[in-house]
């Protein structure tokens, strides 16, 4: 077992290295250079998530299909993991983590395109698609799309289900002294009641907790950045500065220059935000659109939410928390969660009780997200008779995540993830002139009413 642990690790250590950090980052640059900067378009993509696109095709609204997907991805990663970065690559690593964000728009909104575009429907009239259905229908590659779904699928169980209850069970115990096994029969349960209606019901809770949970942490961040009003400047200062070049700030910040800052912060950016990884696109492709640059559109929005927005907040309330409290030792802290609650206690009773409420609610929104794309990969793989016993053993996966130690799961999950990815960002390469010539299609005409559908092809 020793040998086995060492090896996964190792594993771990090797497919999460700067390979796969090049990779990532550089898919994210060269498919916003071929679309021509699509961030740009990043106001009408808001002002497109909000809006119904009538008589189109598809199981649940766009704004439903943007919730389910960032239900998934804005998670414990936004809270703990910047704070990570921060500990490890210093206050620098604010910076790469956001221009990761910021860069990865355009790789989210070209795997949504592929995924609508390639999409089908089943005999039962249900959307289905995603990166296994890109490289299967666009390239060829259905050996390629097995794999992409046989890591989705297991992937689902350890950073969507059991790392995730954990943690919700961790911070139950600690600040409300409820025991572990109660919390994994809860959650358990809740989410038995979500997944077993499917995407409908998954989208319509989603629709109504993102929203909400998104906007009582930022309330909470943008309360402890008006407490620490008069270090928010030297804050962005500090974090532009260290983020090229090594040195020391107030409150014991320390930054170990460009590279040790660009490892972590780019590293923690792609976790978080999940751009390149092929599983938000597994939720846009059930969305009622008329075209795929319409949803693709609307699903980048997910990452501009998630690191542009979200974790670049964190990222300057830890900063500047850090560096109000001078007595904080950053260089004894190895755990971004530590930063973040020591930043949130400078608020008054609430601040424990906001830090755990969107833990709680963070956790729980994954679960459900990931319970959907798993969902879809092992139908994928093993037809529609494999769903009832896929969520079964889902739910106890929940129930039981909260009594078993973690570290090597998270480790496994991690590797999975990285091996999602791979498949999904050859699809979004290879495909690239497909996702440019249906942008230049697009584009300039969605706000007319005639414009073209995407035939979706019967399965």
């Amino acid at each position: 077992m020793k040998t086995f642990v060492n090896f996964i690790n190792w594993l771990d250590d090797v497919i999460w290295g700067w390979p796969m950090i090049i990779l990532l980052l550089g898919t994210h640059i060269f498919i916003t250079i071929r679309t021509g900067f699509i961030q740009k378009k990043i106001g009408t993509a808001i002002k497109l998530s909000v809006t119904k696109d009538k008589d189109a095709e598809g199981e649940v609204s766009q704004f439903g299909a943007l919730a389910t997907a960032l239900a998934s991805t804005i998670g414990t990663g936004n809270i703990i993991g910047v704070g990570t970065a921060i500990a490890l690559g210093g206050p620098g690593a604010v910076l790469w983590c956001w221009l990761t964000g910021v860069f990865g728009i355009a790789t989210k909104y070209a795997e949504s395109l592929i995924a609508v575009k390639y999409r089908v429907k089943t005999k039962d009239g249900r959307m289905q698609g995603g990166a296994m259905y890109a490289l299967e229908r666009g390239l060829n590659m259905k050996w390629l799309a097995v794999l992409f779904a046989f890591f989705g699928a297991f992937a689902s169980f350890g950073i969507g289900c059991a790392t995730q209850v954990n943690a919700i069970a961790t911070v139950c115990q600690e600040n409300l002294g409820i025991q572990p096994w109660i919390i994994g029969v809860v959650v358990a349960v809740l989410t038995a009641v979500v997944i077993f209606g499917g995407i409908k019901a998954i989208a319509n809770v989603c629709e109504k907790l993102v929203p909400f949970m998104a906007f009582f942490y930022v309330i909470g961040c943008i309360i402890i950045l008006g407490i620490n009003y008069d270090f928010i400047i030297p804050a962005l200062k500090t974090i532009f500065s260290l983020a090229f070049k090594p040195g020391a700030a107030a409150g014991g910040l320390i930054g170990g220059g460009i590279m040790v800052a660009l490892h972590y912060g780019v590293a923690r950016g792609l976790f978080s935000n999940e751009s390149g990884m092929g599983s938000a696109p597994i939720a846009a492709a059930a969305a009622q659109t008329r075209n795929p640059v319409r949803q693709a559109l609307v699903s980048s929005t997910g990452t501009f939410w998630d690191t542009v927005v979200v974790c670049a907040m964190t990222g300057l309330v830890l900063v500047s928390s850090i560096m109000k409290n001078p007595n904080i030792d950053v260089s004894a802290v190895d755990n971004g969660g530590v930063l973040t609650t020591l930043a949130f206690d400078q608020i008054p009773y609430l601040g424990p009780i906001i830090l755990v409420l969107g833990i709680v609610l963070f956790a729980y929104s994954t679960v459900l997200g990931w319970a959907y794309y798993g969902e879809r990969c092992i139908e994928y793989c093993l037809g529609k008779k494999a769903l009832m016993p896929y969520r079964v053993l889902y739910i106890a996966v929940a129930a039981i995540a909260p009594v078993v130690a973690l570290d090597l799961v998270w480790k496994i999950a991690d590797i999975l993830n990285a091996l999602m990815a791979v498949p999904n960002l050859v699809a979004v390469l290879l495909l690239s002139p497909v996702i440019v010539r249906e942008t230049k299609k697009y584009i300039n005409r969605l706000d007319e009413k005639n414009t073209d559908e995407v035939p979706t092809i019967d399965r």
